[in-house]
Order: structure tokens, then C-alpha cells, then sequence
């Protein structure tokens, strides 16, 4: 349970700020640590016996000379739950550092201690990360899904609860450009800097939290019956903010939907990843995104470039060639998201009505198509979002 490392670091530092060499045991008796770096290595035989009843000792110099790899002063156990994991011995006549031994002693299971839990915890979060991984790969034809529930549930993970998927991107901000989370500084610290902030927020127990890459973190969030989707993105837009306002650094979220099962889970944390993809290029500086809002977009996304490319070529090429084509696409995107009505779209597109009246007589007079006519405008609105998917940022997860 103590590592070679950490006793070596331990008993340096010690030595030195005591004046005394402190030595470092295992359960066996070996010297893994020592100030006196010629004994790291060697068999303490006065440990076994203070191990056996957890009881300290000390020997004098008469003493010392009949046990093996010993020296004059003390030797005390090193308790952890319980038991003895080791010992600690400083050299010097005993009334010199008996003094000192408490406090070595004490000092030593504090940080044993804290090795302990921060192993635990990063043992916890490796687990977490394959978990996540394995579920968004889930394929049944590969995997039991049986087996995936039972390692979920020896972390402490009830996968049969009803969950959606949330993925982070934490970027620099840099000129309009993302680059990888807070490059030049510790990245370790500012992957746990990060993940203490989401956890804050999706504190449920049943909440999964992992890193899946650099600057990515993906949650598959435990569903209470009275979640709605409004309080989800709501706690999301408050993550964005204090990451922002504490680490300077940029954050934007994709949502998935509610799921019951293995496959549903692993559809939802895709969908996630599609509306953090999709949302970038569709409502630009906004940071959550949620796939409900973008299920066309996705679907578009399926069907392949050249596909889209097509149906802008036959529905929207003369308005392609306008000068104020992104107007335009923008007037028909609000006319169609708007249920087709003149107030709304205005309101939408923050402009007086009457303006939105010039820019769809503009808009027929150009394709010869009253947009009134919905079965028509509907193929020159999907041509709109593929012009949008097919000028936007580079896809941040392929």
C-alpha cells in the first residue's frame, strides 16, 4: 500500500528537516525508503516483530547488534485501517529520537493516507472512463450487455435507471479558433480542476462523470421523473459560466435524450456528440445545445456531402448567387421554423415585418416559387440548413 516512491520522498524529506535518518518498511520488513539511500533495499529485522503486535520499539546499541540490518533507536508500526502496512525507524540513541517518532509516525499515515484515497480516486475515474467509452461503443453483436451492467453496478452504477447523455468541449479561446484545453499548464490539474466543476453541479450518486479525451468530459446523468430538458440546459449554461469564469477558458455542451436501456444510453451520448458538433455550425456562439433542436440537421448530416450538395444545387442556386444570400437563408429558415407566420419569423429575425415581406417577394421573384406553397418550401429550407452544415467549423469529433 506504500510505494517505494512515496517512502523515499517521505524519509528524504524527513531526514532532513529532523537531523535524524529516517527509514521506511514494508509489511515484510524490506527498506524501501530511507534517508541513508545505501539501506533501500536491505531486511530490517526489528519490524517483523514491531509489525506482529503494533507495539513500537526501540534498541540501544547492544541491542541493535543482535538483530539484523538494525541500528540504536526506534521503530514504530505504520497502521492503516487497522493494520499494519509497514514501519518507520529513525536512528539515534532512543532518548534522542523517541521525541521525534510520534510525529514521524503520525506525519507518515497522513500521507499514506492521502496516497491511499488519491490512487482510489484515480483507480475510480479510470474505471469511470472505460465505462463511459465502453457504452458509447456498445454494440450487443460484441458485448453482453449483462456484463456492462455488472461492472457499471460494482462502481456503484444502476444502468437500468433512466439516463441522458451530456458531453462538454472546454476549448482556448483564441481568435475565433479552438484549440485544446489550457495548453502550457498542467494538464492533470486541469483535467481535475475541471471535473470537481461539472461533479458540483451533477452531484446525484447515480450520476456517471468521466474525461473521455483532452478538453472533453462526457456525463450520463441519472433522470429524475421531474427533469425537464429547460433545467437541464440550465444547469449546463451555469457549468459553461463558472468554467469560464474561473479558468478563462471556453465551454459548450450537447444534450442527448432520455433513455431506459443500454442501446438507448449509447444512442443518446451519440446524439450528444452530434448537437455539440451540429450546434457549432448551426447557432454559432451558443453554448448548450440540445439534439432535440437539431434532429433535422442530423439527419442531414446522414445523408453525406455530395447528397447535400445536390439538393442545394437543384433548390437554392440562384439565391446562392445573390450578394446577400445569408439574409436570405436566414428569412427562409425563420419562415419555416415559425410555423410559416409572418409575426414570428420577424420577431425571430429581430426586424420589422414589413421587411421580411421584401426579402420573401425577393425571395419568389428569384426562384419563381410562392413561399406560401409549403410542399416546396420545405425542400428549399433543407437546402438552407445543408448551405449551413456545409460552411461550418471542422467536425470536433472525428
Amino acid at each position: 500500500m506504500l510505494s517505494p516512491a512515496l517512502a523515499q520522498e517521505i524519509a528524504g524529506d524527513t531526514t532532513a528537516v529532523i537531523g535524524f535518518n529516517v527509514l521506511i518498511t514494508d509489511a515484510e520488513g524490506m527498506v524501501i525508503g530511507s534517508g541513508d539511500s545505501s539501506r533501500v533495499g536491505s531486511f530490517h529485522e526489528a519490524s517483523v516483530e514491531v509489525i506482529r503486535t503494533q507495539e513500537p520499539a526501540t534498541h540501544n546499541a547492544s541491542q541493535a547488534q543482535l538483530l539484523r540490518g538494525v541500528r540504536p533507536g526506534v521503530t514504530l508500526p505504520l497502521v492503516s485501517d487497522g493494520a499494519a502496512v509497514g514501519t518507520v525507524g529513525i536512528t539515534g540513541t532512543p532518548a534522542q529520537v523517541r521525541r521525534f517518532g510520534l510525529l514521524v509516525k503520525r506525519q507518515t499515515e497522513i500521507l499514506l493516507r492521502e496516497s491511499v484515497m488519491l490512487r482510489s480516486r484515480l483507480l475510480a475515474e479510470r474505471a469511470a472512463e472505460k465505462l463511459v467509452a465502453d457504452i458509447a461503443s456498445y454494440d450487443p453483436q460484441v458485448v453482453e450487455g449483462e456484463f456492462l451492467m455488472f461492472r457499471a453496478a460494482e462502481l456503484g452504477f444502476d444502468l437500468r435507471l433512466p439516463r441522458v447523455a451530456v458531453t462538454f468541449e472546454v476549448t482556448v479561446p483564441d481568435a475565433g479558433t479552438r484549440r485544446p484545453a489550457a495548453p502550457g499548464r498542467n494538464m492533470t490539474l486541469v483535467r481535475s480542476e475541471l471535473l470537481r466543476t461539472v461533479r458540483e453541479v451533477f452531484a446525484d450518486p447515480q450520476d456517471i462523470v468521466a474525461a473521455t479525451a483532452p478538453g472533453w468530459i462526457g456525463v450520463l446523468h441519472r433522470l429524475p421523473p421531474s427533469r425537464k430538458a429547460g433545467h437541464l440546459a440550465d444547469d449546463c449554461r451555469r457549468i459553461t459560466d463558472v468554467i469560464a469564469a474561473q479558468d478563462g477558458l471556453a465551454a459548450r455542451v450537447g444534450i442527448g435524450e432520455r433513455a431506459t436501456s443500454l442501446g438507448g444510453l449509447r444512442d443518446s451520448y451519440q446524439d450528444a456528440c452530434d448537437a455539440l458538433r451540429l450546434g457549432a455550425r448551426v447557432t454559432g456562439d451558443a453554448p448548450v445545445h440540445l439534439i432535440t433542436d437539431l434532429r433535422v440537421h442530423q439527419l442531414l448530416t446522414a445523408v453525406g456531402r455530395p447528397a447535400r450538395n445536390r439538393l442545394i444545387e437543384r433548390a437554392a442556386a440562384d439565391l446562392r448567387a445573390q450578394p446577400d444570400w445569408p439574409v436570405l437563408r436566414d428569412t427562409i429558415t425563420a419562415w419555416c421554423e415559425n410555423g410559416f407566420n409572418l409575426v414570428r419569423a420577424s420577431t425571430a429575425l429581430h426586424i420589422h415585418r414589413n421587411t421580411v415581406v421584401y426579402r420573401m417577394n425577393k425571395i419568389e421573384q428569384i426562384t419563381g416559387r410562392p413561399l406560401r406553397e409549403h410542399r416546396t418550401t420545405m425542400a428549399l429550407y433543407l437546402a438552407c440548413l445543408a448551405d449551413r452544415l456545409g460552411t461550418g467549423t471542422a467536425d470536433p469529433t472525428a
